[in-house]
Order: structure tokens, then C-alpha cells, then sequence
């Protein structure tokens, strides 16, 4: 019985977003490892990586502040999982414990539209790597080649993010080794063909502090962040036989082992001091290795995009929305597709889009602080999931719960003043006044989590006192 299962566990994901029934959580901790893990393995995370270096860090110090950031962003990351795992329910259906059965529309939102962007942004960044790689093996192409991978490519990772979890389960299991088995071929021709530089550091006071705070928000603890509004849309697939620490080093870990490896990989290239980009300097010393890089370059988008694209379709029916998930996925593509043909002809939109990206994620930090802080100190792991799918006028997480909205708009607020944007609008106050100091995913998190804790303890407060009074209402 138990392989007739199994056999039947690659079928196509009818789930929606209804909690997640005991015999289909079949998911163990591998196959979380390795979801996490291709989702990371991106060539972003290589020139995320060298921006520590081109901000004047030296190579020990660069790799400091990526291990000290994904040990915590990975934390966060770990805690958000075990709430899946306990509740067998996606990541924004669990908003509404926070913001109410209809107030959890407004984070939700956010998690609609950011996918197609970064389904687009993701694919763009590979595009001209991957065209590199074709050139070392005598396949040569211009704007055409590029529509011809950024097809293909999407085509795969609709099919895949619309069949649903199992086959995005399956696709991780099958390809995650082989790709790690490439990395780790790429890592040692890289430090034997790259002259490396561990110490050299040309940042000093303050202009350090701002350089390691703006390399921890890219791709520090900022990174982990990033991937919060994901975590639960799959580990609530887990086993129940899984304890939630199982669950937590799972998925920390398969956050943690890729990002820092690729991060590093990059920093300690770009410490050679070439000015070049560290990922087109990863293909120039391959040389015979150009096709397994190939099939790194694009498995790193597809293996992210099938995870934003199927987390897009949940949050799209988090929003009542009665469609079926197959077609939001579908829809999701197209949008991402049309943009991704915008940046192809246009550099300057491009680069707008990406600061309006940066803009979108600020919520991010802030809203985690809500959940977090609601599952774990305010209902102490313990939720009455029928209470998620009621209808708002009946439901215990009531309509709009504006303590949680007005959490969020407090943490969004902290999260800005502290920011470092590119664009001047995204440049607050105070991280201006502190030299450059980008502190926004603290700030947000911390006044996000901060307040609606604060606002739970008031209401509380207020509870308390109310209830002898109607008691000695009654008695008389």
C-alpha cells in the first residue's frame, strides 16, 4: 500500500489552498532540502556575492557577514516552515490569523504581483550568461538566441509550477545532485584559475559599517527575508511523522548551504580584482566545462520561478478569487514573459523595474514580524485552522484586524527610514544619517513584530479589566 502511494504522489497537485489532508503529506525532509536548495542555486546569488567586494570589504570580511546574515535570515526562514508543517496550511491563507479574514487581502496582494516580476527579473539575469556559455561551444546568436532561451525556459517552468508540488518536488530530487556535483567541479577550477585576495580592504570607519550593511540586506539576513511569503505553500506537504526541528534543519539548511557557497564563490572571483562580473568570469576558466555551466545557468531560474510562480497562484486564491490554480499559474507566466520582453529592449525600464521590485519587498520584513510574533508569542504554536476558510462574518479571525494593519504600516514606515534604495525616494532619513547604514530588514522586523506584540498586550489589558466588571454586572 505504502509504494501504491507513492506511485500516486506524482499526480497532478489538486490542492488549492484547503489545508492540506494527512494522507498527502508525503514530503520528507529531503525533499524539502532539495526545494530550498535548487531554488538558491541561482547565478544572482554570485553577483549578490561580490558586492561586498566592490563596497571595499575584504574577502574574510565579505564572507563574515554572508555566513553571520543567512545563519539568522535562515532562522527566520526555519521558523516560518514549522508553521506550515504544524498547520498544513499556505503561507497567506495564514495571514489572516494576523490581519483578519479580509484584512490579510492587503499583504496578499503584494505576494500576487511580485512573482511576475521576479519570475521575469530571474530570467533576465541569465540570459546573457547563457548565451556566453553557447558562444565557448561554437553556437553563436544574438537578440534571437536569447528569445529562444527565455521560451524554453519559461515554458518548462510554467509546465512544472502548474502540474503543482509533486512534479516541483521530483524536478528538485532529480536534477539538485547533478547540479551540485557541477558547482563543486566549477568551485575548484575557479580557486585554481582565480588569484584570489583574502584581506585586502579599502573601506574604513563608518563607510565600512555601511558597506557590510547593505551586503547583509542583499544577501545576508535580507535574503532569507526575501523568501518568507513562500515557506509555508510547501512544507505543508511535510510528514506528519516529522518533528518541527526535522522541518527547521531541512529548510534552513537547504537555504543556507547554496546561498553562502555561491555568495562566497563570487566574492572570492571578484577579489582578483579583474572589475569583471564574477559569473562571466566563472565561464571564461571553464573552458570544456561551458555545457555543464550551461545547464547550471538554467536550472537557476527555472528551479526559482517554478516556487514564485506556484506560491503566486495560492496567494491569488488567498484572495477569494474563484478560479482554478492551473490558470493563475498560466497567467502568471504570460505576465512575466511580457515583461522579461521588455527589458530584452529596454535597459532603462530594466532598471526601474528592479528599484520598483526593491520598493515591493519592503513590506516584507515588517509582515513576517506579524506572523511570527502572532503564531509563536501571541497564540503560542496552538490555531483553530476551520477558522481560516469561514466566512469573515462568522470567522474567530474576524473581518480586518486592524492591530495587524496598523503593525504593518509601522514596520513598512521603520522599514523605509532605515532603508539605502537606489533611487532617492527610497533613501530614508535616518539610514542617510547614519553614514549609509542600511538597517531596514531590523527595523521593519522589529517594529512590525514590536507593535502588534505591544497591541495584543493592550488589548489583553483591556480584556481583563472589562470582565469583572461584567461580572459584578451579573452578580447584582
Amino acid at each position: 500500500m505504502a509504494q501504491a502511494h507513492a506511485d500516486t504522489s506524482t499526480a497532478y497537485d489538486m490542492h488549492g489552498i484547503e489545508p492540506v489532508p494527512d494522507e498527502s503529506r508525503t514530503s520528507g525532509q529531503l525533499d524539502q532540502f532539495w526545494i530550498w536548495a535548487g531554488a538558491n542555486v541561482a547565478p544572482i546569488n554570485w553577483v549578490l556575492g561580490a558586492i561586498g567586494i566592490q563596497l571595499g570589504l575584504s574577502l574574510v570580511e565579505t564572507l563574515a557577514v554572508i555566513v553571520i546574515g543567512n545563519v539568522l535570515g535562515c532562522a527566520l526562514f526555519g521558523a516560518m516552515c514549522v508553521i506550515g508543517h504544524r498547520s498544513g496550511v499556505p503561507q497567506m491563507v495564514l495571514s489572516r490569523l494576523a490581519f483578519g479574514r479580509r484584512g490579510a487581502w492587503l499583504p496578499t496582494l503584494m505576494q500576487v504581483l511580485m512573482p511576475m516580476g521576479w519570475v521575469a527579473i530571474n530570467t533576465w539575469i541569465v540570459l546573457d550568461l547563457a548565451v556566453a556559455a553557447l558562444e565557448r561551444m561554437g553556437i553563436s546568436g544574438g537578440i534571437e538566441l536569447k528569445y529562444v532561451i527565455a521560451i524554453a525556459v519559461m515554458l518548462i517552468q510554467l509546465g512544472i509550477a502548474t502540474w503543482g508540488f509533486h512534479a516541483i518536488r521530483y524536478f528538485e530530487r532529480y536534477t539538485m545532485p547533478f547540479v551540485l556535483v557541477i558547482m563543486v567541479v566549477m568551485t575548484v577550477l575557479a580557486f585554481t584559475h582565480v588569484d584570489i585576495h583574502w584581506h585586502v580592504s579599502t573601506a574604513q570607519g563608518v563607510g565600512k559599517l555601511s558597506a557590510m550593511s547593505k551586503l547583509m540586506t542583499a544577501i545576508g539576513i535580507g535574503w532569507g527575508i526575501s523568501w518568507l511569503v513562500y515557506a509555508s505553500d510547501y512544507t505543508r506537504f511535510t510528514k506528519l511523522t516529522l518533528s518541527s526541528q526535522q522541518v527547521f534543519r531541512a529548510t534552513s539548511l537547504g537555504m543556507f548551504v547554496p546561498t553562502v557557497w555561491l555568495a562566497f564563490l563570487g566574492a572570492a572571483i571578484a577579489s582578483a580584482g579583474s572589475g569583471a562580473d564574477p559569473a562571466q568570469l566563472i565561464i571564461a576558466v571553464f573552458g570544456a566545462m561551458a555545457l555543464p555551466v550551461l545547464l547550471v545557468l538554467v536550472h537557476g531560474p527555472i528551479a526559482t520561478n517554478i516556487v514564485v510562480i506556484y506560491s503566486a497562484a495560492l496567494a491569488t486564491l488567498s484572495l477569494d478569487l474563484r478560479v482554478p490554480r492551473w490558470v493563475v499559474s498560466v497567467a502568471s507566466g504570460i505576465v512575466g514573459l511580457l515583461i522579461l520582453y521588455l527589458f530584452l529592449h529596454s535597459g532603462a525600464f530594466a532598471s526601474t523595474f528592479e528599484d520598483l521590485m526593491v520598493f515591493f519587498v519592503v513590506w516584507i520584513a515588517p509582515w513576517a514580524g506579524i506572523v511570527l510574533v502572532d503564531f509563536f508569542l501571541v497564540r503560542r504554536g496552538r490555531i483553530e485552522v476551520d477558522a481560516l476558510y469561514c466566512h469573515h462574518s462568522v470567522s474567530g479571525c474576524g473581518d480586518v484586524k486592524w492591530s495587524g494593519i496598523a503593525a504593518l504600516a509601522l514596520g513598512v514606515i521603520a522599514a523605509w527610514l532605515f532603508q539605502i534604495g537606489s533611487i532617492e525616494s527610497m533613501q530614508g532619513p535616518i539610514a542617510m544619517a547614519l553614514g549609509g547604514i542600511d538597517l531596514s530588514w531590523l527595523a521593519g522586523l522589529g517594529a512590525g513584530g514590536g507593535s502588534y506584540y505591544l497591541f495584543h498586550l493592550a488589548r489583553r489589558d483591556v480584556r481583563s479589566e472589562q470582565t469583572p466588571l461584567a461580572d459584578n454586572r451579573s452578580s447584582t
